[in-house]
């Protein structure tokens, strides 16, 4: 009989890491939440070494571990870019925490890991190809091919919140090129994401509120708020398109605060529809298994697809 393994997935963020631990079936086992040093390396890679022995100690073995955190790796160098956690820009992390705990780091963005966990035994299990997207404060994704993830050339595949709005897009509803973080204008993250409802009734109404306050006064029938909210789904639709154009998943699971919202599931496959030429269908749009717990059951499942 062969031996049982543990598998740790991290969910680092820049408030928290969070740690838990699966076994062979994927069910959790323990979890561990500590805060994150994000400014200094040092202190950043005894906390994560620190949880690791601490999860090692209570399953009596080397567990096999994946990382999930927010940024872009560089599948060439191994390098980060983190803008949640300074300390990680420019590391080569997966090399670092190799040489500390002797065995070998599997590493993806929150994104990927999201995408993982529902294409694996989630929402997608059933689907041949998926794309997990999360709408949360930004936007991004991670797609998925027979369960697992496809990574492409730069590493960045399913980051499709800096894919630019269409102009014609911007000017059917009256929106401006906001600027983007990334150093681009005008990308779709700025507008679809939780902080684009903000946006986008802000520059309605010159109202500064968050997506959950624009929610519930839409919700009160506050046409202002309402309004916002057709913008938001509109420009949503166009994005999910152009995304079903480019991949053509099978099954699209949504992620983040935002997919707690109703009218993504009624409202949004008819709009994406009229986005698309004749042919190709919208695929199921889906809500997450595991929503939260995504993070760490993704990365675990990361380290055990590569170990």
């Amino acid at each position: 009989m062969s031996k049982a393994h543990h598998y740790y997935g991290f969910d680092i963020g820049g408030t928290k890491i969070e740690l838990a631990c699966y076994d062979d079936e994927l069910r959790l086992v323990h979890q561990w939440r500590i805060p994150t040093p994000t400014q200094d390396l040092g202190q950043f890679l005894d906390a994560v070494v620190a949880l690791v022995h601490q999860a090692d100690a209570q399953v009596g073995e080397q567990g096999h571990i994946g990382v999930g955190l927010p940024g872009i790796v560089d599948p060439v160098s191994g390098r980060h870019l983190s803008a949640n956690v300074p300390a990680l820009t420019n590391q080569n992390l997966a090399a670092l925490l190799t040489e500390r705990l002797q065995r070998p780091i599997a590493i993806g963005n929150d994104c990927q890991c999201f995408a993982l966990s529902e294409a694996n035994g989630g929402a997608a299990a059933d689907a041949p190809t998926m794309f997990g997207l999360i709408l949360g404060t930004g936007m991004g994704g991670g797609y998925c091919v027979e369960q697992r993830l496809i990574r492409g050339m730069n590493g960045t595949l399913g980051d499709v919140g800096h894919v630019p709005v269409p102009a014609v897009t911007l000017d059917r509803y009256r929106l401006p090129v906001l600027d983007c973080p990334c150093g681009l204008r005008g990308c779709i993250e700025r507008y679809a994401s939780g902080s684009g409802i903000s946006a986008i009734h802000a520059h309605f109404t010159g109202q500064r509120l968050d997506a959950v306050q624009i929610v519930c006064q839409a919700s009160d029938g506050n046409a202002a708020a309402r309004h916002t909210l057709d913008v938001h789904i509109a420009v949503l639709a166009h994005g999910i398109a152009t995304l079903i154009l480019h991949l053509d998943p099978h099954a699209i699971v949504l992620g983040g605060g935002l997919s707690k919202l109703d009218q993504l599931y009624t409202r949004l496959p008819a709009l994406i529809a009229t986005h698309l030429f004749a042919g190709p269908r919208t695929p199921p749009i889906l809500r997450p298994v595991f929503g939260d717990a995504s993070g760490t059951r993704g990365a675990a499942i990361l380290a055990r697809q590569n170990h």
